[in-house]
């Protein structure tokens, strides 16, 4: 179940993809010239230039561990934007202000507008990928000291007013840019900073890497910050607040942004030695504009276009249940930080399903799988709008009791289950369907197009919530709740608005009405692209 951003990131950012054994070789011994050509390990280079093959992980060990830290610190932005919508929540703010915020989750969705920049721009003596990853990461350090001050008065915690989203939602959406820019510089630097054998290492980093820093700034965030959760489980005598506020967090990392890309910029050196032979990596012969055209001349083949259009309409069906759920069931009185910790036991479901669903989707006909689970990802939306419906009856003085938790994990693990099934699919067939000439720039675009497919209906389906909501002033003759201004009055005249229909339940049911359209309709459409010949999906331009 993605509750809300916070409890999974997958709308947050681009997921790396998964590929078959036989794809995964393939790819990586395009890689081969240009890890050979760029291997960053001092004694993996011989006289006259060439590089020697490196012999297990033991020397490398050093750059992996590296890898790895640069990735936990791109996801602690991440974690710290997912954990916002919910303190917002508990504040009872307006779908429409949760809807102005989801726009922070869109950078990692749109990043192939800028990667072909961070990928070509560079200074040489400094280096090609510290060039960008340098000033990127001090960036968020200072972003995240200047919210250390601040964002107590954007969120207003004093109880004055209601948050300043436009702020929030500013400030936390170049954090997301900047973290998706790092991404971008990590991610090619991890493919030269590796040797050849052992360039595999690098999605494992990113993986784990990322999942690790979102655990930080998002579940053990929400957990330390919640004075009930250490009142309960970290402490002898109660306190009003938590352990730790949004400020003492945000300060924190961003000192050790600081302090680690100092290290990293006086330590960390970028072998430039091709600069000075007459062999130029194979990456380095496009330039930015050759990029843009290359993507352009991609998308404007019918069957990727053709694939592109169902891949930004196929998640309208998922959108409320997806986006809005997490944020009703707090509104329901949920503590967020038992939302967050939901996570913690799908985190094995979540690397194990990958494994046994790709043995379904090896074969030649990967979409049958994304088929096949779409209708059961649809009932589950249905299932999680009968949650929401449930949760206020089952509410006591002292919280939820514990099967209440173990319902909702269960849907929770459910939805993990139909969900992978559909992600594992896809990505396979991007890998099936790929121009292996252009395989990176070809799958990061089909990846991009994925990830906004899910992003744009989950804003859409925040903003909509109020719209369809409906209230009317009980208490109070003559009053009405259409808006804020008349809600306030209501209150004043002695009234309360009490929601005589909830919008959450009627997008629940257009959405999957929706959704149930594009299956029978559209679903066949996407099944009958594997029937298309190989030269359909490959790109006829000049290289």
């Amino acid at each position: 179940m993605e509750l809300s951003e916070s409890v999974t990131h997958k709308n947050g950012r681009l997921r790396k993809p998964v590929v078959s054994s036989s794809d995964m070789g393939e790819r990586e011994s395009k890689l081969e010239v240009e890890c050979d050509e760029e291997a960053l390990l001092p004694n993996s280079v011989r006289a006259d230039g060439q590089v020697k093959a490196c012999h297990g992980i033991k020397g490398e060990l050093g750059n992996v561990a590296l890898l790895l830290f640069l990735y936990v610190l791109q996801g602690i932005p991440l974690g710290l934007a997912g954990s916002i919508p919910l303190i917002m929540q508990s504040k009872n703010v307006s779908y429409k202000d949760q809807a102005y915020f989801s726009f922070v989750f869109w950078p990692f969705s749109l990043k192939l507008l800028w990667a072909p920049l961070v990928d070509s721009l560079y200074l040489r003596r400094f280096g090609r990928r510290k060039s960008w990853l340098v000033p990127t990461q001090y960036l968020l350090g200072l972003f995240m000291l200047y919210l250390s001050v601040t964002v107590d008065a954007m969120l207003q915690t004093d109880g004055q007013s209601g948050p300043d989203v436009i702020t929030l939602t500013a400030v936390f959406f170049m954090l997301a840019f900047l973290a998706a820019t790092q991404d971008i510089a990590v991610d090619g630097w991890a493919l030269t900073m590796l040797s050849r054998e052992n360039v595999g290492y690098a999605s494992t980093c990113n993986s784990v890497g990322q999942t690790a820093g979102y655990f930080l700034g998002n579940v053990l965030f929400l957990a330390l910050e919640s004075a009930d959760f250490c009142n309960k489980y970290l402490r002898f005598e109660p306190q009003e607040r938590g352990i730790v506020t949004l400020s003492d967090f945000l300060y924190l990392w961003g000192i050790v942004f600081m302090v680690s890309t100092t290290l990293v910029a006086v330590l960390k050196k970028e072998n430039n030695r091709h600069h000075h032979t007459k062999k130029k990596p194979k990456e380095e012969t496009q330039s930015v504009m050759e990029t843009y055209k290359l993507l352009l001349s991609i998308i404007k083949m019918p069957t990727v276009f053709t694939f592109c259009v169902l891949l930004l309409t196929a998640k309208i069906g998922f959108s409320a249940a997806d986006a809005v759920t997490g944020l009703k069931l707090v509104e329901a009185g949920v503590p967020k930080e038992q939302l967050a910790l939901l996570a913690v036991p799908m985190v094995p479901l979540q690397i194990l399903l990958p494994l046994v669903i790709s043995k379904y989707t090896a074969g030649p006909r990967p979409l049958d799988v994304f088929y096949k689970a779409f209708p059961f990802r649809l009932l589950i939306g249905l299932g999680y709008a009968l949650l929401v419906w449930w949760t206020p009856s089952v509410r006591q003085e002292e919280g939820f009791p514990v099967y209440y938790y173990a319902v909702v994990l269960l849907g929770y693990a459910v939805h993990q289950v139909a969900l992978y099934s559909m992600y594992v699919a896809c990505m396979a067939f991007h890998a099936k369907v790929s121009d292996p000439v252009i395989g990176g720039t070809y799958m990061t675009l089909l990846n991009t197009v994925t990830n906004l497919g899910g992003n744009w209906p989950s804003t859409l389906a925040l903003w909509l919530v109020d719209p369809l909501t409906f209230k009317e002033c009980q208490g109070a003759p003559g009053q009405t709740c259409g808006s804020v201004e008349e809600a306030g009055l209501c209150v004043r005249e002695g009234g309360t608005c009490v929601t005589t229909l909830d919008g959450y339940y009627v997008e629940s049911v257009v959405c999957v009405l929706i959704g149930l359209c594009w299956w029978m309709f559209f679903g066949k459409r996407m099944k009958r692209l594997q029937a298309e010949s190989p030269s359909a999906w490959h790109c006829r331009v000049v290289k």
